[in-house]
């Protein structure tokens, strides 16, 4: 599963506390390190659920193929998210890289034993599980109750808390990601983004325009909170 698709892999010891995960006895585990070149699957769908992932550089995303061959994007996994914590035996999503990226994976064995006998980690297991729950719910009612608008308002508020740097909004992703994360069309997300613009609320850095500018955040909010 691991190695079909991975290269420059590499293994090191390292403290838990790397991974955003507490501990009171800061026990030092194994992770492994793979790079993934742009658009190559990191697990697929079904899969074994057998190792927990880190976005170390780059970007990756999950999702599903539905019956009629659409795509529906479930969450973009940053720099620093932990991804691939599943409740059952099995992955749920399929995942791959949005652009080159380089993930560390630990055995999901490795990580529930320490939990056995680490209260703090076991807390912030679930405390991850649950924030994965939260996004999950959120991103149900953005696609059950926004206008396109609305749910591109959404997603740039999202990626900002997120992704800004410098006052800047460097997305990995491409409109097409876009448009199936928030299950809009092509066409729609792009006309949402020009709309944005001429209102003055964006600003494009760049031939490819996936460097945004926010000049009016209070504006934005203001089309997010419409329907919340």
């Amino acid at each position: 599963m691991l190695v079909r698709n991975a290269a420059d892999a590499s293994s090191r010891h390292h403290s838990l506390r790397e991974l955003g995960l507490n501990t009171s006895s800061n026990p030092i585990i194994s992770l492994n390190e793979f790079t993934y070149k742009k658009g190559i699957e990191i697990y697929g769908e079904k899969e074994p659920a057998e190792y927990v992932y880190q976005v170390k550089s780059g970007a990756v995303r999950s999702y599903k193929l539905l019956s009629d061959g659409r795509r529906q994007i479930g969450a973009f996994h940053l720099v620093g998210d932990i991804f691939g914590l599943e409740n059952g035996s099995e992955h749920r999503f399929t995942t791959e890289a949005i652009v080159d990226t380089t993930v560390r994976l630990v055995k999901r064995q490795s990580l529930e034993l320490v939990a056995e006998g680490d209260a703090m980690v076991a807390r912030n297991l679930l405390s991850m599980t649950a924030n994965n729950l939260q996004h999950a719910e959120d991103h149900m009612l953005l696609l059950g109750r926004k206008t396109s608008l609305e749910r591109v308002a959404a997603f740039l508020l999202e990626m900002d808390t997120r992704l800004t740097a410098a006052g800047i909004l460097a997305l990995p992703m491409s409109r097409r990601d876009i448009a199936d994360y928030l299950g809009l069309t092509l066409e729609t997300v792009s006309r949402a983004l020009s709309r944005l613009h001429d209102l003055g609320i964006l600003g494009f850095i760049g031939n490819t325009q996936r460097q945004i500018m926010l000049l009016d955040r209070h504006q934005l909010a203001a089309l997010d909170d419409l329907q919340n």
